[in-house]
């Protein structure tokens, strides 16, 4: 399953070759397996973005996967991690935890709470607001301004 998982994600985020100004983020610096992570380990530090869904080859997968990985810039600097979780069977600690039916995106806040759960694919810029508008960040962004 892990092999399988490696080449959707090889294909996912196979860059072309151009001569660029400054190198795009690493997508593994922000979409990772979940495998058996727990939320604690991001707690205060990422904003962990779960992805399930019952099969890496689910359409929806694929799309929300695709998004994410279009609108990095934008996760990355919100301390957005995605987690991914395509293995029903492995029943993680996530899984066991968030209990998702099918393709599911859920957004948890630094503070390890549950703000949002989808049902369908949603774009980086719909998950930016719904980060933008949570206490922490408007904090986050009071800070970098000064106030």
């Amino acid at each position: 399953m892990n092999r399988i998982l490696s080449l959707v994600f090889a294909a996912l985020f196979a860059v072309p070759a151009g001569a660029q100004d400054s190198s795009p983020p690493d997508p593994q610096e922000l979409i990772r397996p979940a495998g058996e992570s727990d939320l604690s380990e991001f707690l205060w530090v990422n904003r962990p973005v779960v992805v399930f869904a019952d099969s890496p080859a689910d359409p929806r997968f694929s799309e929300q996967v695709e998004r994410l990985t279009d609108g990095m810039d934008m996760l990355l600097e919100r301390d957005v991690v995605v987690l991914t979780d395509t293995d029903p069977s492995a029943n993680s600690p996530l899984r066991t935890k968030l209990r998702p039916r099918g393709f599911m995106l859920v957004i948890i806040g630094k503070d390890g709470g549950v703000k949002l759960r989808k049902p369908l694919p949603w774009t980086v810029r719909e998950i930016t607001r719904s980060i933008d508008k949570m206490p922490e960040r408007e904090r986050e962004v009071n800070q970098r301004r000064g106030f």
